[in-house]
């Protein structure tokens, strides 16, 4: 009696931190696992492979995503990975991957492990791994916090880009893993940074200075141009006065600004100061008393934020008041959405373009009741959809074939490679070059067939048809103007993608999110 050949697909990760790491290689893990395929005459189905992505989460990891489709579709019977931390580093993460593969009938084992989750024991122990690895990583965090905070209290710094200065490395450093670094003035860019101060200091705002830096030509730190967020960022940091600023934010890629400390940790540095303390101190004596001025009360709103697009930069246009006071002494306010790009830098990146808000609201919200009321415009919109998604899969179709064929040719270089290793016929230090530039070119493109391969994943079978549309298009009418502002914003986003406007201020087109797969937006005039 025969057993049937089992079909597995085999995962490999690597992180950033890791790839320096003897035995965590990409190449290592996949000649691992290939060998043990082989020693059970494993069929294997495809080789899943992210590379340089942290083991944090799955959010990023396009290979993995992957895995879990082709899985539900049923491609293979198991799932092989050199280690369990390979997989994941958090326990629910990988509890909630391994369950997945569980109900489509595919199994998960640990080659280094020798576990797999077929049977009681076999969870239990996948449950208690993914314990140890999630605390190896926990315990790894707060160290590197720990010693960070250390540095920080000696006044050293923790490495990062700041304008103004460079970080060079300390020599003599009694750091192995980690290089110590310091902070060294350049000087072209701390002119910059005294000209912020200065005329901060002299009356003058974010923007107006954003929007006379831009107009000279000058540069962020990353080359980007001058914003209200970035002079504010310059100088509100204590850097600049000789002060090292330690845990500001924390939890950044989670909690974002919900994460800001109000006490951070703040002690005089070891490096040369580029603002002297009296101009720092008047700096932020007139920060503080313009933040604690009220907010202006205004019972306007402008659900079309971002929606609108600017006419010459295409950036979304943002909420802008002009007031005026009537001969009876009323103030009187006017709605007007105006480029975003102009508002946070000013003009010497675009003009304010404004549109009137009561004009162009009107205008979005006819074109929708328009839409609802004509069967022939909901009948264009369902083809003009169906016409973009055919055309859309030809092109991924032919980028997947060349990848795989080109995958293959270099796989088979490796191996030529190794096979002259083994003859000796190739220096040791030579195969490694070779093979490192083949591996990083290989993970490319095999990073891009995962992507290619989850857009073609995407049912376009499943054509939008006419009574989708009409069905989308009536429930906005009807909930559109029940809702408050906020929710009236989500109805927006999710129905309409875009609207362009002509460089005169009038509505021209507006672009629909249809079925809920934005790359199947259809455009549509609106003189239609």
């Amino acid at each position: 009696m025969f057993n049937t050949i089992k079909t597995i697909a085999i995962y490999a990760r690597v992180s950033t931190e890791e790839q320096a790491e003897e035995g965590f290689s990409i190449q290592a893990q996949l000649e691992t696992l290939r060998g043990y395929a082989q020693q059970h005459h494993y069929i294997i189905h495809h080789e899943y492979v992210d590379e340089g992505i942290s083991g944090k989460s799955i959010e990023k990891r396009l290979a993995l995503q992957q895995l879990l489709r082709d899985a539900k579709a049923g491609l293979f019977e198991e799932v092989i990975v050199w280690k369990i931390n390979r997989i994941s580093r958090n326990q629910l993460d990988l509890l909630n991957i391994v369950d997945t593969l569980g109900k489509h009938g595919v199994s998960f084992r640990s080659y280094s492990e020798n576990f797999e989750t077929e049977t009681p024991m076999g969870r239990f122990a996948l449950q208690m791994m993914g314990s140890v690895a999630e605390l190896e990583r926990n315990t790894i965090v707060e160290n590197v916090k720990l010693g960070m905070r250390q540095r920080a209290k000696q006044g050293k710094w923790n490495g990062g880009t700041v304008l103004g200065y460079r970080s060079v490395e300390v020599e003599n450093s009694t750091h192995r893993k980690h290089k110590e670094t310091r902070l060294e003035i350049v000087e072209a860019e701390a002119a910059i940074v005294r000209m912020i101060f200065e005329k901060y200091a002299n009356g003058k705002g974010f923007k107006a200075i954003a929007n006379e830096l831009n107009h000279l030509g000058y540069k962020t730190k990353h080359g980007a141009n001058y914003s209200v967020t970035s002079i504010k960022g310059i100088i509100t940091n204590p850097v600049y006065v000789g002060k090292i600023r330690f845990n500001k934010q924390t939890d950044w890629s989670n909690k974002r600004r919900k994460g800001t400390n109000l006490t951070p940790l703040v002690v005089d540095g070891e490096h040369e100061p580029i603002i002297p303390e009296a101009l720092w101190n008047q700096v932020q004596n007139i920060y503080n008393m313009k933040s604690k001025r009220s907010a202006r009360v205004f019972d306007g709103s402008f659900p079309f934020t971002g929606i609108i697009r600017c006419p010459m930069c295409g950036h979304g246009m943002v909420a802008q008041r002009a007031t005026r006071k009537l001969k009876s002494g009323e103030i009187k306010y006017t709605r007007y959405y105006q480029c975003g790009q102009f508002a946070n830098k000013g003009s010497a990146v675009c003009r304010a373009n404004s549109v009137r808000a009561d004009y162009a609201e009107q205008e979005i919200l006819s074109y929708i009741e328009r839409l609802i009321n004509n069967p022939r415009l909901i009948e264009d919109v369902a083809h003009g959809v169906n016409r973009k998604r055919t055309g859309d899969i030809e092109p991924l179709q032919q980028e997947l074939k060349q990848l795989t064929s080109e995958l293959a040719k270099v796989q088979h270089r490796i191996d030529k490679y190794f096979k002259l290793y083994e003859d000796d016929m190739l220096p040791p230090q030579e195969l490694k070059n070779r093979v490192a530039e083949l591996t990083k070119k290989q993970q490319a493109m095999a990073q891009r067939r995962s992507e290619v391969e989850r857009l073609l994943g995407i049912d376009t079978s499943n054509m939008i048809n006419i009574e989708t549309v009409e069905r989308m298009l009536l429930e906005f009418g009807i909930l559109f103007e029940r809702q408050s502002l906020q929710r009236k914003k989500q109805l927006i986003h999710t129905l309409i993608k875009q609207v362009t406007i002509t460089p005169d201020r009038t509505i021209d087109k507006i672009e629909l999110h249809l079925n809920g797969v934005r790359n199947s937006d259809t455009r549509i005039n609106v003189g239609v």
